[in-house]
Formats: C-alpha cells, structure tokens, sequence
C-alpha cells in the first residue's frame, strides 16, 4: 500500500525516533509499505519519520543511482533495511552533493558530509550488522540516518540557501506545492 509521505512542517520529521522490538505491529507489512511507497515518488531512500512513525528505521535502494555513475565513481549499489541504527564513526574529507527529499518536494541543494561512514544496524529479520559505507551509499544512508534524528538536509544548507529556499519551504508546510505523490501537511488549528 502506498503510504502518504509526511510534508516539510509535519513535528514527526522533528522528533528523534525510538528503536523498535522484533514484535513491533505489522512490521513486514510496512516494511513492504515503505518501499512501495518509496518507489512509487522515484526515491533511493525513506525513513519511518516520513511516513508518520517515528521509529529507527529506513529502507534504501541505491542500485539505481550506482549504475548511473561514472566508471571511475561507480560503487556496487545495495537495497537494504535498516533498523534501530547507530552511526559508529564518520569520517574522510566532506564533499558536497546535490541533495533531495521526498518530504520537501521541489528543493534541492548542495550538502558537504563525510565520504565515508559506519554504521552498526539489524536488518528485516533484526540480525546485527556493522558496515562501512563510502561515497554515494554513505551519503543516501547519512541522509536518511538524519532522518531518524530528526534533521533535515535543509538544515545542513549554507546560510544564503537557506534565506533563498525559505518561501518555499513555507509553501510546502502550507500545502503549496504539487507532487506525484500523496503527501500529508501540517494543519494549522
């Protein structure tokens, strides 16, 4: 089922999400959900924030991205589950990249982060893993890892970016904005 994903405004996308136990309610079922979801608005990645939960977890598809890549900057993609993660370390020199999100349609900008990271997290069937990720692969998982720490990648934007995108973001958190796919806004009392 193809979820609403949670606009720019919505307090859920605010909040440090809280791990999740092997006997959370239809877990595998949402599971399922995210990536319909995910790939229903062309994503590589979602996080449970973004579709009202605040819980630790996200999924991520970077197969596609990886084959698009150069050859010299080509990495072998991945489509996983992450869940309840832990950032172990981040490290290497920041690079900057164009970045989006499902949540605030429409606005795209540059983000530095660390070319490498690694992460310690259980999968689907909440087997422990702890992988280092690099370029690409880190950056999507940096981004939705922020996700569940409640931070946008607009707060990562340089000052000046941030003043030129704010009428948008307003917009978006008003509603003001068209999409491919259902979103869910804050509603003012």
């Amino acid at each position: 089922m193809i979820l609403p994903i949670y606009a720019y405004g919505q307090p859920v996308l605010k909040k440090v999400a809280l791990p999740i136990e092997p006997d959370y309610p239809g877990l595998q079922t949402l599971i399922a959900d995210m990536w319909e979801t995910m790939y229903h608005a062309d994503g590589v990645g979602l996080a449970a924030p973004q579709v009202g939960l605040s819980i630790r977890m996200f999924v991520i598809d970077t197969l596609q991205i990886n084959s698009d890549e150069k050859d010299d900057q080509k990495e072998e993609g991945f489509k996983k589950v992450f869940i309840n993660a832990q950032k172990v370390e981040e490290t290497g020199n920041p690079w900057p990249y164009e970045e989006g999100c499902l949540s605030i349609p429409r606005i795209r900008g540059d983000v530095e982060r660390p070319n490498t990271i690694r992460l310690r997290y259980l999968d689907e069937q909440f087997a422990e893993h702890e992988e280092v990720f690099t370029g690409v692969n880190a950056r999507v998982i940096q981004h939705e890892y922020d996700h569940i720490e409640g931070v946008l990648f607009t707060e990562r934007l340089k000052p000046l970016k941030k003043r030129l995108i704010q009428r948008k973001l307003d917009d978006i958190r008003l509603g003001k904005v068209n999409t491919d796919y259902k979103m869910k806004f804050f509603a003012f009392r």
